[in-house]
């Protein structure tokens, strides 16, 4: 039996090893569990036997603006450069994503982003604020349909956050972003070397913890939040992707980039070709022969460890914010990350969200999840 913890860390992946590294070089005693067999949540990776790394659940491309968070990955990984590019698969032509403004003009007409007007009521109301009508039909009603597995105009306008048109054509995936990279060893190994020196149980759900002694101080869940409650509301919708993964011997490279989006529904169900070696540090993917790709096509789980992408909708984020009045009268316990806020995070975000409740934590706020 291990002695009883400060703190205990329910979950491995980029929050919770944030989490656990901070209280650990803080001092405090901490016990990480983790339901999976592997460490690294969603950002786990393995290398295929051809040599090539691929990540099980889709493309990682870390990109950040803070100094803090990049410093903070660096002490656990060597970062090759990689600035992601994205082409879109329509009528016969690669097409970059997002959209540049010679495109549109090319194959549309002139364009003026359109007014402003009253505020979407729903995803297609709020794209087609943001692009001109065939864009949307082609590029992005029919692979959101795909993704998330219902019409367009029951989607929330928030969805529509991450869209824009380049006026300058740059084709980079996130340009402004002021530090991109990829771990050169995988982010397996980067999340190993964050937790280097912390106890993580595998294998271990957190309901197996019940006959233990609780944490002195405070438990971290990072799992998922209406799982906690045993569904007691309903449970919060998620989507995933099935991946399949098909090993090209004889061909260097098969994508003019990482990922390729197959956005048409006559395209076949699935969403994306992903290219892996295009995400290798260029002298490593010299040294190998062939290429791996990965289809990825999208489904509803009902195992919580393949969740990827809460649900964007009205109903959920309502059964949502009733599963959070719930928590906030449960003591002892701190709900955060993407399972435990029901909340799509990037890696940066994620571990940015994770350095401040820990911050806040240590520094003895009351209330951390403020």
């Amino acid at each position: 039996m291990l002695s009883q913890p400060e703190y205990l860390v329910v979950g491995a992946g980029l929050t919770g090893a944030t989490i656990a590294r901070l209280l650990h070089d803080a001092g405090r005693n901490v016990l990480v569990l983790e339901r999976r067999a592997r460490i690294a949540g969603n950002v786990h990776d393995s290398v295929h036997a051809c040599g090539i790394r691929v990540h099980e659940h889709g493309p990682h491309y870390f990109r950040t603006s803070s100094p803090r968070i990049w410093s903070f990955v660096n002490r656990f990984a060597e970062f090759h450069p990689f600035e992601a590019r994205i082409k879109s698969d329509v009528d016969g032509e690669y097409v970059s994503w997002p959209l540049g403004r010679s495109y549109i003009e090319r194959h549309i007409g002139p364009y003026a982003p359109p007014p402003r007007g009253h505020t979407p009521a729903n995803f297609e109301e709020a794209a087609l604020a943001l692009m001109p009508a065939p864009v949307y039909d082609k590029f992005v009603k029919p692979y959101n349909e795909k993704q998330w597995g219902v019409p367009a105009k029951t989607l929330s306008a928030d969805l529509c956050r991450r869209f824009d048109v380049r006026e300058d054509d740059d084709d980079r995936l996130t340009p402004k972003a002021l530090h991109q990279g990829v771990p050169r060893q995988g982010y397996t190994a980067m999340v190993q070397a964050m937790l280097e020196g912390i106890p993580v149980l595998l294998n271990t759900h957190f309901t197996a913890a019940s006959s233990w002694p609780r944490p002195r101080r405070l438990t971290f869940f990072t799992g998922p939040i209406d799982e906690y409650f045993g569904y007691c509301d309903g449970r919060l919708a998620y989507r995933a992707q099935r991946r399949v993964h098909d090993y090209l011997p004889d061909v260097r490279l098969q994508q003019p980039c990482v990922q390729v989006n197959n956005p048409l529904h006559e395209q076949g169900a699935h969403i994306r070709t992903i290219e892996w070696k295009h995400l290798m540090p260029a002298d490593l993917a010299a040294r190998l022969t062939g290429t791996v790709l990965t289809m990825e096509t999208p489904f509803t789980p009902d195992d919580p460890r393949e969740y990827e992408y809460p649900f964007p909708n009205a109903a959920n984020q309502a059964l949502y914010r009733r599963y959070r009045e719930r928590a906030a009268a449960v003591t002892g316990v701190l709900f955060c990350g993407r399972l435990g806020e029901y909340r799509y995070y990037d890696m940066d975000q994620a571990i940015g969200r994770a350095q401040s409740i820990a911050t806040r934590v240590l520094a003895g706020d009351e209330d951390p999840a403020r």
